[in-house]
């Protein structure tokens, strides 16, 4: 992972915001007191978010692997 120190992430934070949605990179911004955070963009924290409620919800993640291993052509047909 990719660090700066808080004085230049200040003189480059729109630079660095557009990196790391580019990219899809966090970057740590250091704190001179020991007090760092992590920059990650929207979409990156929204998929993190998403995943942390399947897999608060019991069972979720059993299933999500047992349908991963049935394959697509042993689902239900809807039609």
């Amino acid at each position: 992972m990719t660090s700066i120190n808080i004085t230049k992430a200040r003189a480059k934070l729109n630079q660095i915001v557009s990196e790391v949605n580019e990219y899809s990179q966090p970057i740590t911004v250091i704190n001179n007191r020991g007090k760092n955070a992590v920059l990650i963009g929207e979409e990156d924290w929204k998929a993190i978010q998403e995943t942390l409620y399947l897999n608060s919800i019991p069972g979720m993640s059993q299933s999500i692997l047992a349908s991963k291993e049935k394959g697509i052509s042993d689902q239900p047909s809807f039609q």
